[in-house]
């Protein structure tokens, strides 16, 4: 009677035991799974973040500075419209906002902002006549948010964009250019004009360039180097 009782007990047994197996192998696919969504979520995010680096490393240098100077401009020109509409000179209302220590430093910096070193090289004057220029710019913001809105982050390009074919500028924008241009063209005229020739001035050139040149050493280091020369012209230089 006990080994017929116990018959009847073994497979109850058995299939508790196969049931246990199976939920424990259950739970084990789950957290298998689990950890594969996991890793390719992980590998997924990973590869988003090497482009966005990739993409960071070959935006120019000056980049986040030239877009937070746009977002800026753009507030700009949105208090100036809120201004407008309210009938209230946007200069008032802006300085209002300025405190005194701020104006001063403000002023001081803008006096040490572009100093006059006079001549040193042509590199140097075309430095400055660059900056000059770029600083008469005055952008089109419209336009710049209608660009963003139609190309969206094609219109930051990098190393890889192509650029020729895909810009056509507008009649305004050319017009502008040639109008700069053409300002450019006579103001050179103005300071390129022939001067008289002296003829009891000294000669200390070989050409018609040199002379310009010299005639700028003179007015910015004349002042330094007259002893100098006058000791040449004796010979009584050391």
């Amino acid at each position: 009677g006990s080994s017929g009782s116990e018959d009847e007990a073994r497979p109850g047994t058995a299939a508790a035991a196969a049931a246990a197996a199976e939920k424990k192998r259950e739970e084990r696919l789950r957290k298998f799974r689990e950890l594969h969504l996991k890793r390719n979520e992980a590998r997924k995010l990973n590869h988003q973040e090497v482009v966005e680096e990739d993409k960071r490393f070959k935006l120019p240098a000056n980049w986040e500075a030239k877009k937070a100077r746009l977002e800026w401009e753009l507030k700009v020109e949105e208090k100036k419209k809120e201004c407008a509409a309210r009938g209230e000179d946007y200069e008032r209302v802006k300085l209002l906002e300025i405190s005194a220590e701020d104006a001063e430093r403000w002023e001081r910096k803008k006096k040490r902002k572009n100093p006059d070193l006079g001549f040193s090289d042509y590199a140097a004057a075309q430095l400055r006549q660059y900056q000059r220029l770029t600083r008469q710019i005055k952008p089109d913001l419209e336009q710049y948010e209608k660009l963003k809105e139609q190309y969206g982050e094609a219109l930051y390009p990098t190393s890889d964009s192509l650029l020729h074919g895909t810009h056509v500028p507008t009649k305004e924008g050319v017009d502008r250019m040639v109008a700069d241009l053409e300002k450019q063209i006579e103001k050179r005229e103005k300071y390129s004009r022939r001067r008289p020739y002296n003829d009891d001035a000294d000669i200390d050139y070989i050409n018609e360039r040199n002379a310009k040149f010299n005639k700028k050493a003179e007015r910015f280091y004349g002042k330094y180097t007259a002893e100098i020369k006058q000791n040449l012209e004796r010979g009584t230089a050391v």
